[in-house]
């Protein structure tokens, strides 16, 4: 009669974390998220500014600042867009500064993780020198739209697949409309769309790419994360 020798059962081993959800790769998604509510509130906060503005606000006469005040002398500020308007500026620099920070250790090639914090940093200004401050807005507000062309355009150097194309696409025109603006002006091709026409496709594609660029933070950290 044969017998059965019972093992005692070993211990399962340690359960290692997968590679995505390493700290360094945490960091990197936070970063990402962080890149969405900003420019979550940026859109939210100019929709919900244009909405309660308590005069006439049209896209192609009033810059995108004028929901704060508009440009001295004469400066108006109007009550609850203004307030609206600079807390959303604020949160939102203050986001992709927060991202930025993140992201700063985390990644090999530092351009374009400096860029976006020039761009948060210049967003932040926006709000705290709204429109009625004069040269010192003008200055910022030319710092975010530069920094985030530029961001947009460093970010091809580390980006992959289809992003990649996304970020150049979004860089060139970003920067291609203003540097265009600011040297033709009123002979522009877009100068139809006045003022606030043309600010808009210099803006409009920043905050979507940072949308964009958290997105693919948050999916793919491994892809960007340094050694």
């Amino acid at each position: 009669m044969s017998t059965t020798t019972i093992r005692p059962t070993e211990p399962p081993a340690p359960a290692t974390a997968a590679p995505g959800e390493s700290p360094r790769a945490s960091r990197v998604r936070l970063a990402g998220a962080s890149f969405v509510g900003a420019a979550a509130v940026i859109l939210m906060g100019i929709v919900t500014a244009e909405a309660l503005y308590p005069a006439t606000y049209t896209t192609f006469e009033n810059e995108i600042s004028d929901l704060g005040a508009t440009r001295p002398p004469n400066s108006v500020i109007l009550q609850p867009s203004a307030t609206i308007f600079d807390v959303s500026m604020i949160v939102a620099g203050l986001a992709i500064l927060a991202g930025a920070w993140l992201l700063w250790r985390q990644v090999a090639r530092r351009g374009p993780v400096f860029a976006l914090g020039v761009l948060g940093f210049g967003v932040l200004g926006v709000g705290v020198f709204p429109g009625n401050t004069g040269a010192i807005h003008q200055i910022l507000s030319l710092v975010a739209f530069g920094a985030g062309g530029v961001a947009a355009l460093l970010a091809a150097r580390i980006a992959t697949g289809p992003f990649r194309r996304i970020t150049l696409a979004v860089g060139a025109i970003s920067l291609g409309v203003l540097v265009s603006y600011l040297v033709l002006g009123d002979a522009h091709p877009m100068a139809d769309l006045g003022d606030g026409g043309v600010e808009r496709w210099i803006a409009y594609p920043i905050v979507l790419w940072i949308a964009t660029l958290g997105g693919w933070l948050m999916s793919a950290p491994r892809e960007l994360a340094s050694p």
